[in-house]
């Protein structure tokens, strides 16, 4: 038996001919960039998040990067986030030359460290950017206090949590802006690159949409220097069919990951750690992340075995080359070291089968049997 990490042709095949249906009519329309399709869209996700706007840009990157660039961060100012996170967290403060600063895990969730937070606070401190990892909101109420308490800016990084909610708040409406990716693997994917901000101020709808379009006023006017940022027509198109499934899929999801816990916990293998979830949070599970001893080894005995495997993330940000010129070394995280050193995620989608889930542990028993 093969099970992918990720089936996408099993999420896509029932929804073919809607999917066919819609890029024949932008093609027959030749309206490829912004329009209806977009607005509408945009329109659809801003209710599916429960805010008034969400504004549709080219990746989950760029969502980052534009937010930092409306509300004016620049150089001298520091943007705290997780280190446990995709580089693109970190990149973003880069480009509009800010510095981010990195805050430690916590052991159990994954997510950024709370009670660290405050004491990476300095007169630079703009930003704070909570990274809502594997689908699980981070602790927002103490992050949002903190914010309150010094005057901070919060950007809710949003981009593997579309639909999550923490204390019955869904991901994306809690902070100042929010940023999401669409990116193919995603709860909602695209069929490409896309992401969205969402937000509650028209004032700063108004100006992202003029940024992520060069600045522009009208066709030839321009107010701000932006990007070409634009998220196209047929991937809104896709977004829309795919949305209206998207509470559907959430849910199955997270049955699939109740049947991991309890056939994973039933085993009683020393080190095996499932995901640990805050009664405060609905968890979205974009992947379904174990810690385990061996890790290397597990995962090239299932991949062996057919199981294909993630690691999100095995070298933390502090210790990428491209960050080297911020000064931290091995040893500045160590939860975040111990953890990216034991972290697995296993296959997970809507989609997936009780017999291919117990394929999967059935393989896992096996390995730590003869290791």
């Amino acid at each position: 038996m093969k099970i992918p990490l990720i089936d996408l042709g099993a999420q896509h095949q029932p929804l073919m001919k809607e999917i066919n249906s819609s890029i024949k009519e932008i093609f027959e329309n030749s309206s490829f960039i912004k329009g209806p399709t977009l607005q509408k869209f945009e329109k659809e996700f801003a209710k599916f998040i429960g805010t008034k706007y969400a504004v549709g840009v080219a990746s989950g990157t760029d969502a980052l990067h534009l937010s930092l660039m409306a509300l004016g961060i620049g150089p001298g100012d520091e943007v705290i986030i997780p280190v446990n996170t995709f580089i693109s967290t970190a990149y973003a403060a880069l480009y509009v030359g800010a510095k981010p600063v990195f805050v430690d895990i916590d052991e159990n969730t994954y997510n950024v460290d709370v009670n660290m937070i405050e004491d990476k606070i300095t007169k630079r401190t703009r930003v704070i950017i909570p990274v809502h990892l594997y689908g699980t909101p981070a602790q927002m109420d103490k992050i949002l206090s903190l914010a309150k308490k010094y005057n901070l800016i919060v950007i809710e990084d949003a981009a593997q949590a579309h639909g999550s909610c923490f204390k019955n708040k869904k991901a994306g409406t809690m902070g100042n802006l929010a940023a999401f990716s669409f990116y193919t693997s995603k709860n909602l994917g695209a069929c490409g690159d896309a992401g969205a901000i969402t937000t509650n101020s028209r004032k700063m709808a108004d100006l992202l949409i003029r940024l992520r379009d060069f600045g522009r006023l009208s066709h030839t006017q321009y107010s701000e220097v932006g990007i070409n940022s634009r998220l196209d027509t047929i991937q809104a198109a896709i977004l829309s069919i795919k949305l209206n499934h998207l509470n559907r899929w959430n849910e199955k999801r997270r049955q699939v990951a109740r049947y991991y816990h309890l056939k994973l916990e039933a085993l009683n293998i020393p080190g095996l750690i499932v995901p640990q979830i805050s009664k405060d949070c609905l968890p979205v599970y974009y992947v379904y992340t174990i810690r385990c001893k061996k890790r290397d080894k597990l995962a090239e005995y299932l991949l062996s075995n057919g199981v294909q495997t993630g690691i999100y993330y095995p070298l933390p940000l502090h210790l990428q080359k491209s960050l080297k010129s911020l000064g931290y070394k091995k040893g500045d995280f160590p939860i975040t070291e111990t953890v990216s050193e034991e972290i697995l995620s296993l296959p997970m989608y809507p989609e997936l089968t009780h017999s291919q889930q117990d394929f999967v542990i059935k393989a896992i028993m096996d390995f730590y049997a003869k290791n």
